[in-house]
């Protein structure tokens, strides 16, 4: 079993804390058998406080992170020093670090960047956190290369993500890269959250997607998704919402965080994903239901998407989950 440490630090979002036990405990081969163990620590097993008004009181010290898999830190609420000045107790900075040097991934939820970076983790990669603390996080690591915009960021063994929600966002993809798309969105349907989401923190911060129907871009969406088999025309998305091409492009990337063609083509990586999957399909033809119509199309998006070949994928996936 996977053995997932969480770091839970004074001022801990108990919300983060959450996150991480709850989805990685629902990733299972069936309901009696999970595919991680996750735990929570905190320096010297002492109580934290946390952002709701509550105490955590752990199971553990710092010393369960150096037999962890995966170490993961919560996020921290705006009052912990450590967003102020940057200062990383010695304890913690010396357990992310040997985590880090024997080959342990290590992972941060919203805020919990912070640690990361305090620890020299995330120097030189690409990273992000909850958009409210960018200027914070850029003023206090300049070496990091922050990216406010999207929901998570891999960089293989370092992986950050944005507040909150994100944590969700980033929990799942971490279920679909060790065990596939099937055994993450059976997390999903267990936490009853969607299993993935379009977009960056972009449509978030001061654009919330539009409540009313017949101003939305969801409707053409959900006819290109019945569709992904099918050439779909920018033109033809408009017309399904009954916007100009000019007004439906806007709207759609305030709703979803990227562009009509980005988000088609995610969506097709994903149909592919879920085909290579579950079927016998052979190449040239899941490129057919997945949109790209021939297999080297396929070949190479998911080769520039995800760094493997739709044949590596398949031999990889197929066997876990």
């Amino acid at each position: 079993m996977h053995e997932v440490a969480v770091i839970a630090l004074d001022h801990v979002v108990a919300f983060d804390l959450g996150t991480v036990p709850q989805i990685l405990n629902a990733a299972r081969v069936s309901d009696e058998e999970r595919l991680y163990r996750v735990r929570v620590c905190t320096r010297g097993g002492r109580p934290v406080r946390s952002s709701s008004g509550i105490t955590v009181t752990p199971d553990h010290d710092l010393g369960l992170v150096g037999h962890a898999d995966t170490v993961v830190v919560a996020g921290m609420h705006a009052n912990a020093p450590l967003l102020e000045d940057g200062v990383l107790a010695d304890d913690v900075r010396e357990a992310l670090v040997s985590a880090h040097a024997r080959g342990a991934r290590v992972m941060s939820i919203c805020t919990g960047a912070f640690a990361l970076a305090a620890a020299g983790l995330l120097d030189g990669l690409r990273a992000t956190t909850h958009w409210m603390y960018t200027d914070a996080f850029r003023r206090l690591f300049p070496r990091v290369d922050l990216d406010p915009d999207v929901l998570f960021v891999d960089e293989g063994r370092v992986l950050t993500s944005a507040g909150v929600g994100a944590g969700v966002d980033l929990c799942l993809h971490l279920v679909r890269r060790d065990h596939g798309s099937e055994a993450a969105n059976r997390a999903a349907r267990r936490c009853v959250v969607p299993p993935w989401r379009p977009g960056g923190q972009s449509q978030f911060i001061e654009r919330p997607v539009p409540h009313e129907t017949d101003t939305s871009t969801a409707v053409a969406r959900e006819w290109a998704l019945a569709h992904l088999d099918e050439p779909v025309d920018l033109r033809e998305l408009a017309s399904r919402a009954r916007m100009s091409v000019r007004t439906f492009t806007r709207r759609f990337r305030e709703e979803t965080g990227v562009s009509p063609g980005q988000w088609l083509a995610r969506q097709r990586v994903e149909r592919a994903r879920h085909l290579l999957e579950t079927t016998d399909l052979a190449v040239d033809q899941v490129a057919r239901h997945a949109g790209f119509g021939t297999g080297a199309a396929l070949r190479q998006r998911m080769t520039a998407s995800l760094g493997v070949s739709p044949s590596t994928y398949r031999t990889t996936f197929r066997s876990v989950g």
